[in-house]
């Protein structure tokens, strides 16, 4: 069985639309065994997140929470441009960034151009892993996808809440086993999150583990599998 110890892609009441503390979602980590957990915060773009003067003053947060190691993230947005919603000058303060395309501040343009768009963004060194590339509101060419995840050394999220929306993530199950296909064949990194809103969902991965094992995806390629890995891939 894949066992996880970091759960790398959470928010807090700081991004809009969350219910827990840094704290709280650190204890909750602690409670299921986690040894490292990242707070990504929602770049611009989502309504009601953080002003980016937000990011500029983490320093101040300890970095081990109840036996916790924390590190400081954003969950930056793909605009229609093929840019990053975060200003470089943000992005230098932080550990990593990850990347994704949200409804909320991005419009469909079509699986080619909204491809092309991502990958612009994966391109920015600070950008560690795609978060939940997986809906078909926004449809992803996975061939494309991990081609390019392959060559810019991005890794690839499994997002659990994905797995549990399911209903509301056009073909979720599907997408992810044909990106599963094609990063194994690449050699493509794997990042399993909860992408929890609540202390109550950190450490949620188990939907997640369980599409991994069925598709006999190997756990050499599961970032969070293993936490010298982990920490090397997000933070050099």
């Amino acid at each position: 069985m894949i066992r996880l110890i970091g759960d790398m892609h959470m928010h807090t009441l700081a991004s809009g639309h969350a219910y827990g503390t840094i704290r709280e979602m650190a204890q909750a980590a602690a409670d299921v065994g986690l040894e490292l957990i990242g707070i990504t915060e929602h770049g611009p773009g989502i309504p009601g997140t953080v002003d980016p003067f937000y990011f500029g003053n983490l320093k101040v947060v300890p970095r081990v929470l109840y036996g916790v190691e924390v590190l400081h993230g954003c969950e930056v947005n793909v605009l229609n441009d093929g840019t990053p919603s975060l200003k470089e000058r943000y992005m230098r303060r932080l550990d990593y960034c990850s990347v994704g395309i949200h409804g909320l501040c991005y419009e469909n343009a079509g699986k080619e151009k909204n491809t092309e768009n991502l990958i612009s963004c994966m391109r920015h060194p600070k950008i560690k892993f795609v978060t939940h590339p997986d809906d078909d509101h926004t449809p992803l060419d996975y061939d494309l996808l991990t081609a390019a995840a392959r060559e810019t050394g991005t890794a690839l999220e499994v997002n659990n809440s994905s797995l549990i929306k399911k209903d509301h993530r056009l073909n979720c199950y599907e997408n992810y086993r044909t990106m599963l296909k094609y990063a194994r064949e690449r050699g493509v990194y794997i990042i399993v999150n909860s992408d929890a809103h609540d202390p109550s969902q950190v450490g949620m991965l188990d939907l997640a583990v369980e599409l991994l094992e069925s598709e006999q995806f190997p756990a050499e390629l599961v970032l969070n599998a293993d936490r010298d890995r982990l920490v090397r891939f997000l933070t050099e």
